[in-house]
């Protein structure tokens, strides 16, 4: 068996490409209320805007339900009550529709803040099951 182990003994210099110019927030101490960079801000924005859809979709039907339990349960919507159909229904597709709200959002964020998550060139490339490219 051959000893493959070794890389050579040839010293080479490399150079980085420069990379993504991006603010140096290592040394800052991170806090959620006030975010260090211009595209932290941006995405708290929009973390929160999703986070209350998300409670107005999860807790909105249960308490409107307590605070008018008449209206939410006489008034019939495709044969189901109102609270029944609000949260059975309503509140998984308003979770899906939040997603897809919060994806959309983060890309244009990333378009805006020139952000890419990948390659074309590494998107062909194949990787064998021990890790390596085949």
């Amino acid at each position: 068996m051959t000893d493959n182990s070794s890389q050579g003994n040839e010293e080479t210099n490399f150079e980085t490409d420069g990379g993504v110019q991006t603010a140096n927030y290592l040394d800052k101490e991170i806090n959620i209320f006030k975010p260090a960079t211009p595209f932290m801000r941006d995405h708290m924005k929009v973390i929160i805007g999703s986070f209350i859809a998300w409670i107005l979709f999860v807790f909105g039907p249960v308490t409107a339900t307590a605070i008018a339990p008449e209206i939410m349960t006489e008034t019939m919507v495709m044969g189901f009550q109102l609270h029944y159909f609000l949260t059975a229904v309503m509140a998984p597709l308003g979770a899906l529709l939040l997603s897809a709200a919060y994806a959309w959002q983060r890309d244009r964020l990333d378009d805006q803040y020139g952000i890419e998550h990948g390659d074309e060139a590494d998107a062909g490339a194949a990787v064998a099951a021990d890790g390596g490219e085949e």
